[in-house]
């Protein structure tokens, strides 16, 4: 049955139904009927003439300390608490999530201020009260659970540190174990005499598992009787990447997005709630000993700041991306350094980009050298604050840092928190900020927010965006077809946009401070949201070309855009759609300009039966784009079918380059479908 043939009998079929009185039928097969017929044609223009350079810095990523992104996250590190400092200076103290084995009778556990780390001098001091002959079964001592539970691997290594010291001998046996302590994983003795633990000593060892448990506890157990000291203790997997610290799995869902930068350490993570409590990058470099770790009093949780200032760097080195280091700029949430008193704020600025950038001779370039990395991060980029300009003082503080920091470093580009897409800074900027939380329509419906900014003035950076948990609930397909419009429309307006980034990026199950997220994790599983995969959509976008396009048609429900890029020597012209309705759309590509022809590649949907679906741990690819060719002849035109509440790609490959021309068959469509 041909096609015209088929749509006679459906429409005989809708008469009839109406006729006898069916009207439901004839309802649902006509509106189907009606609903094929329609069509959004997207007018390209492919030519040099209009075609334009897209930022290589478009698309990248946030990371934020919060969630317990880092801490318990990426960063990875298996002991939570692992210096004592979480419980406050004053002694005695609250030792969480250290917890005890054994009973008052048996031991005895408190905290002191008899470190030998300056910066950090709360210790454990543990009195064993029992012998071998009276202590139970296994011994006495202390765990810690990590972060809710240590992923434990069968086979895998891990290096174990801590700092001990005693007043007689000790015979310490450090294990992990399964979540209550009944099943061992991996364990070796430390066994040393008074002598060689008079004071405060380093301990190492290397831990190879013999099971797996993903809810395991790193333990300390003795029946010595005495008193024993410890500090500093610390557990992470040998696999983490490059040895640099970070937990693979992650580190890789962030790599396959291709980020061109990375924005970090905040966001309010920057600001605190308190200037006590925010974040200081000094405090945070040289030895992981030394480090004295705070409390982040916005997302209300301790680091032990592991994942500090050089580690940040190092992550965008090996990311590939353009480190954006965000600093406090004498403003919290609650309190604010007047501008005629920021100098020792600024200075520290001033510091923090000689640390990445100075010589291996400087004062604070010595430092990273002396960290590992002589030579200079590429730091070209600086944003004074994170969410200030409504603050009395920003504007005043904002100009001493912007002021300094252009005289110490001309080519930095500095980041205003001031919004200026609709009306100009009264101050100079590079970059100004731009944050946006919505609902999934209003964001959809702001793909053109940028259309009317004056390109004369500083470019915006979109470091911020997401459709608010109202919609989004855990991270939905929703969502995600919200935002996948709203970056449609930024980079059609990438003459002005300079840089985009989710947020936040990562949230652990068991503290979700924030939601949605883009990668949901616990100790040893993750999966990505619709809102992540809508973001790999992107990732030939930075540094393409923009070709020029125009929507025709009832496009209330529908957002478009075109580029051309070049990848493993070939030239690729792509189409991303987005249909936002409820019924399927028929999208028709125009293209002028072209010299070269082009054929079908490959296509890329994200879609799913319900638009409230959202991806799990028990089905983590519910929602994944699927991938497949994108079969066109020689004379198809370029038509293409948008399924209901869906984000798809069409990759079109330079007709020099296409090894996979298809002939061309009488029964094949002239309209690529889903």
């Amino acid at each position: 049955m041909d096609m015209e043939t088929s749509w006679r009998f459906l429409r005989s079929v809708c008469l009839l139904s109406f006729v006898l009185g069916s009207f439901s039928v004839y309802q649902t097969l006509c509106l189907v009927d009606a609903q094929e017929d329609a069509i959004v044609t997207l007018q390209v223009d492919a030519s040099n003439v209009t075609r334009r350079p897209i930022p290589e810095t478009l698309f990248g990523i946030f990371f934020e300390e919060i969630n317990h992104a880092g801490a318990g996250g990426l960063w990875a590190e298996l002991v939570s608490n692992r210096g004592f400092e979480a419980g406050g200076q004053i002694i005695p103290s609250n030792i969480w999530p250290w917890s005890i084995i054994g009973d008052e009778s048996s031991i005895y556990v408190v905290t002191d201020r008899s470190s030998c780390f300056e910066r950090n001098k709360i210790a454990l001091r543990m009195e064993v009260l029992c012998d071998s002959n009276s202590c139970p079964t296994g011994g006495v001592g202390v765990y810690n659970p990590g972060y809710w539970g240590m992923n434990i691997e069968k086979g895998k290594k891990y290096k174990v540190v801590f700092y001990v010291r005693s007043t007689g001998d000790i015979d310490v046996s450090v294990s992990f174990t399964s979540s209550n302590g009944s099943s061992t994983l991996a364990s070796e003795n430390t066994i040393a005499l008074a002598s060689d633990v008079s004071s405060w000593t380093k301990m190492e060892m290397l831990l190879e598992a013999n099971g797996t448990d993903n809810g395991a506890r790193l333990q300390f157990t003795t029946t010595k009787k005495g008193s024993i000291w410890f500090d500093q203790v610390s557990a992470i997997p040998m696999d983490t990447y490059k040895g640099h610290g970070f937990r693979n799995d992650l580190f890789q869902m962030m790599v396959d997005l291709k980020p061109r930068f990375i924005r970090f350490p905040g966001g309010c993570f920057v600001e605190g709630d308190w200037l006590g409590n925010a974040f200081r990058w000094k405090e945070t470099v040289g030895a992981w000993e030394e480090r004295p770790g705070h409390y982040g009093d916005v997302w209300k949780y301790w680091t032990d700041d592991a994942l500090g200032h050089f580690e940040f760097f190092q992550l965008a080195e090996d990311l590939g991306a353009s480190p954006i280091w965000v600093f406090n700029n004498g403003i919290s949430h609650n309190d604010q350094v007047e501008t005629k008193n920021v100098m020792p704020f600024v200075q520290e600025a001033i510091d923090g980009i000689e640390f990445a950038r100075g010589d291996s001779n400087s004062t604070w370039g010595s430092v990273r050298a002396a960290m590992g990395h002589p030579e200079p991060f590429e730091l070209k980029y600086v944003a004074v604050g994170n969410e200030d300009c409504f603050k009395s003082f920003y504007r005043g503080n904002y100009l001493e840092f912007y002021d300094a920091i252009k005289k110490a470093y001309p080519d930095i580009k500095i980041i205003s928190n001031c919004d200026a897409s609709s009306k100009p800074l009264d101050h100079p900027a590079d970059y100004f900020d731009y944050h946006i939380y919505t609902l999934a329509r209003d964001l959809f419906s702001k793909s053109h927010d940028f259309d009317n900014t004056p390109r004369n003035g500083p470019k915006a950076f979109v470091s911020e965006y997401a459709v608010s948990k109202t919609d989004a609930k855990n991270g939905n397909l929703l969502a995600a077809l919200g935002e996948a419009a709203f970056l449609l429309g930024l980079e059609k307006n990438s003459g002005i946009v300079g840089m985009v980034s989710y947020a936040p990026l990562f949230v652990n199950t068991n503290d979700r401070r924030w939601i949605p997220d883009a990668i949901v994790f616990n100790s040893s599983h993750l999966y990505g949201t619709p809102s992540y995969w809508v973001q790999q959509f992107f990732t030939e976008s930075s540094g393409a070309t923009l070709l020029n396009s125009t929507l025709n048609g009832d496009t209330s429900s529908v957002e478009a855009s075109a580029i051309s890029f070049q990848t493993n020597g070939k030239d690729y012209i792509q189409i991303k759609a987005v249909n936002f309705g409820e019924q399927s759309v028929n999208l028709k590509v125009a293209v002028t300009g072209l010299i070269a022809k082009f054929y079908g590649s490959k296509k890329k949907i994200l879609t799913s039966a319900n638009v409230m679906d959202e991806n799990s741990f028990s089905n983590p690819k519910m929602i994944v784009p699927q991938e497949s060719l994108l079969e066109m002849t020689e004379e198809e035109e370029l038509m293409f079918v948008l399924p209901p509440h869906s984000f798809s790609s069409f990759d079109l490959l330079k007709e020099s380059e296409n090894v996979l021309k298809m002939p061309k068959s009488d029964s094949y469509k002239k309209t690529s479908t889903m």
